[in-house]
């Protein structure tokens, strides 16, 4: 018999997130940053609702934890419903965050093996939620998603 998969409640907490920003009418890809059983900073690409250059889900996720001991970032796991960009990428680099679970790397793939190369464990588990998300955005908004990933 088929039992359907139990989603992380975390992953389910960023996939909430990107629905928000796609309602707001902005790219759907959301983020929580875990420190322990708790989300203390959660967030979805508001580019488009903000006029950002920069404010990608995961900066906004991270920003929203406001300003944390540097100990903190390296108990704490952060959760994207899509690989994160090189930007993104440098920032858990940056705070030292030993974890990251992506939610798909279908749609895109960020410098995954880099972070891999600098101790990160990136954990990809390939939602099809997540890549539905996605492939549904990036067909009805290709110029929309073409600016969010600089070409």
């Amino acid at each position: 018999m088929f039992e359907p998969r139990i989603r992380d409640p975390f992953m389910q907490a960023a996939i909430d997130e990107a629905k928000q920003g796609l309602a707001e009418g902005g790219i759907p890809i959301g983020s929580v940053l875990v420190i322990g059983d708790r989300i203390v900073g959660r967030g979805h690409n508001r580019r488009v609702q903000n006029g950002s250059a920069i404010l990608h889900a995961e900066m906004d996720a991270i920003e929203n934890a406001g300003r944390l001991k540097a100990s903190d970032y390296r108990h704490a796991v952060l959760y994207s419903t899509l690989s994160p960009c090189d930007m993104c990428s440098g920032t858990a680099l940056l705070y030292r965050i030993p974890r990251i679970v992506v939610g798909e790397n279908r749609t895109f793939r960020g410098p995954e093996d880099l972070l891999r190369s600098r101790g990160i464990v990136v954990e990809v588990l390939d939602d099809l939620e997540c890549v539905r998300l996605m492939e549904e955005f990036i067909r009805a908004r290709p110029d929309l998603w073409n600016e969010d990933i600089g070409e």
